[in-house]
């Protein structure tokens, strides 16, 4: 067995965010949990998707009004700034998820990983957007990062943090295996994410029991097959009565669910991640360099969607 390296990783879930929430009263939310988080050993403190605002592509408006209210010119700013300062003033990063306007004028679903300095080291794009951009009018509500979002730019990269290799990805991204397989070929050995999941699936009638079940099944699978540790933090709860699920968890490589939070609210679990063992799996069971065949694999990069079988070779 290898020597164990552990990295204090804790999940700051959120409850509702309401359309008439303040961002200062939704950052004071965010100080407190992460306080609680350093109290508690962590050096790595994960944030949801959109973490400052509602889950605003639910509402159907313009791209401007939606810039308007929702999206970050700066980060930090004014407003965020005081997460900053409490990260700094406890020797802890973090993980933070946000809607970005950039100096061109491009929309991005985007998260940041800051260090312990309160530096901001790295930023991730969503890239899987999922939903529609039209008004769905007889819906019960809109899903419309296709509307509000552009597909991200900046790849699936892996920073150089905590004394370890981190990856980042957002909410649907984290139901793609080639997200985590990304991660994982650049020696990632934590992905970090964060996500807001509505109970209900607009396009079909998906029983509710499968949205958690699905959620869960994902990252236990991605952070076996992968060798890597897994931290997801939900924000849920209903927002002005629009439900999402939580079961916001920290796996491990083994893919076993280590901590998991059991509300719908504000919720920080924490665990000690021990780092080793990542590298027992992937020298072990997912030994990459050994086993790995890209050439067999070239359909997935090839085709989008699913398409006629290859022709079958003569044997």
């Amino acid at each position: 067995m290898s020597n164990s390296r552990h990295l204090g990783i804790a999940v700051a879930q959120m409850g509702p965010v309401h359309l008439n929430d303040s961002r200062a009263a939704v950052v004071k939310r965010l100080v407190e949990m992460l306080n609680e988080a350093a109290s508690r050993g962590a050096k790595l403190v994960v944030f949801p998707e959109l973490a400052l605002t509602t889950f605003f592509p639910r509402y159907w408006m313009t791209e401007e009004e939606a810039v308007e209210r929702f999206f970050e010119r700066s980060m930090p700013n004014k407003d965020v700034q005081p997460l900053f300062d409490a990260a700094k003033a406890r020797g802890v990063g973090f993980y933070l998820g946000y809607a970005e306007l950039t100096p061109s004028g491009e929309r991005f679903n985007t998260s940041i990983l800051v260090d312990a300095n309160a530096n901001i080291i790295g930023k991730y794009r969503k890239i899987h957007l999922p939903g529609h951009s039209d008004h769905k009018v007889d819906a019960p509500f809109q899903h419309l990062e296709k509307k509000f979002f552009e597909v991200g730019d900046v790849g699936i990269p892996v920073f150089e943090a905590f004394d370890t290799r981190v990856g980042m990805c957002l909410c649907n991204d984290r139901r793609w295996p080639e997200t985590w397989r990304v991660m994982s070929l650049q020696s990632a050995e934590v992905g970090v994410l964060g996500y807001n999941t509505p109970s209900v699936n607009i396009h079909w009638n998906e029983p509710v029991h499968l949205r958690m079940s699905t959620h869960l099944v994902s990252l236990q699978a991605s952070a076996y097959q992968n060798a890597m540790w897994i931290a997801a933090a939900a924000k849920c709860g209903s927002e002005d009565g629009h439900h999402m699920i939580g079961g916001s968890v920290i796996v491990a490589p083994t893919g076993e669910i280590v901590a998991r939070a059991i509300s719908e609210d504000d919720e920080v679990i924490v665990t000690s991640a021990d780092l080793s063992w990542v590298e027992n799996f992937r020298n072990h069971v997912f030994n990459f360099a050994k086993h790995r065949r890209p050439e067999h694999y070239k359909i997935i990069v090839e085709r989008t969607g699913a398409g006629e079988p290859l022709p079958i070779p003569k044997i």
